[in-house]
């Protein structure tokens, strides 16, 4: 049997593989494609349809969970730390996947203006904590300080030992007033980090992930280990302590902070309002205006039909050859 291209590759994705792919910017690996990974890598991936079964169970109680945090009134803060592509992205997405936006916010600050710079450090950060009933998932934090600004001479030295000095201080500040705070470091190898790094540079989809900070961090490996360790030693605390995710199998790494984070949260089942359909009223004599007075989107969808209907293949996608 011929290899299959990539073209054809391509067409066989389900609607719903290429949706994820869409919306989260992460490659579905086709069978083959996979096979070679782990092998090259050296990383045993958890079982495809196990992971999923248990991730849609988990997501369904983070549904749970949502809205005890809704109607109690709680607040809660999740930072997701590590390396570039640890993973933090996709574990961030498959936890917000299900939840009401307007619950669950997912912050992920640019780099500071001028007049931030100027500001206490905390005080960006500060705006995007959350409200009664509202969560707020931080996809890095305040701990930029400790890492890449350390590591890339950001910061001054005097700023940096104050950030350690000051930091679990506001994080006392923050649990005394309530808020639940949970910390995650995801802890991914040098060979997985390169490998994720390659696969993003040959895939036009996830290539906005690359720059050339991240790429500095493969040169900086143990410049970040150091930061990390120092980052720990001062940060993590009782009152706030750090949580290690291994994460070279972004599969079993998403399953297991899902899991360990539903069971730090003291939530409990809230019964929902009966909710039943009306009937339509009938009639008042309204009539629709005329198609032509309005302006519709072209029919995509029906000439792609009429293209398969006629045996043309699906448009290739930038940098598939």
């Amino acid at each position: 049997m011929a290899k299959k291209t990539k073209r054809e590759e391509f067409a066989e994705l389900t609607d719903e593989q290429l949706e994820h792919e869409l919306e989260t910017g992460e490659r579905i690996r086709r069978p083959i494609e996979a096979e070679e990974a782990s092998a090259r890598r050296k990383v045993k991936r958890m079982n495809k349809r196990l992971y999923e079964v248990e991730l849609f169970r988990l997501q369904a109680e983070l549904v749970e969970m949502q809205e005890w945090v809704r109607t109690t009134g709680a607040r809660l803060v999740v930072i997701f730390e590590g390396r570039d592509a640890a993973g933090k992205g996709g574990t961030i997405q498959r936890i917000a996947q299900y939840l009401n936006p307007r619950v669950a916010r997912i912050v992920a600050l640019p780099a500071p203006t001028e007049r931030e710079q100027s500001q206490w450090y905390f005080q960006r950060y500060v705006p995007h904590l959350p409200a009664a009933g509202e969560i707020a998932l931080f996809d890095r934090s305040w701990y930029n300080r400790a890492g890449v600004e350390r590591v890339m001479g950001f910061c001054t030295a005097e700023e940096y030992r104050r950030f350690l000095h000051q930091a679990p201080i506001f994080e006392r500040m923050l649990v005394e007033d309530g808020i639940l705070l949970r910390k995650y470091w995801f802890s991914v190898s040098d060979e997985e980090q390169e490998a994720r790094f390659r696969s993003r540079l040959d895939d036009p989809m996830r290539r906005w992930k690359l720059s050339p900070m991240d790429l500095e961090s493969i040169s900086r490996w143990e410049d970040y280990s150091r930061a990390k360790d120092d980052m720990f030693v001062h940060t993590d605390t009782t009152v706030a302590p750090w949580y290690v995710v291994e994460s070279d199998d972004k599969r079993r790494a998403r399953l297991n902070a899902i899991h360990h984070l539903l069971g730090t949260i003291p939530y409990t089942h809230v019964d929902k309002p009966h909710l039943s359909l009306p009937k339509r009223p009938p009639t008042t004599g309204y009539i629709r205006p005329p198609r032509e007075t309005q302006t519709f989107v072209p029919d995509h969808a029906h000439n792609l039909e009429l293209a398969a209907a006629a045996g043309a293949k699906p448009r290739q996608r930038e940098g598939q050859h």
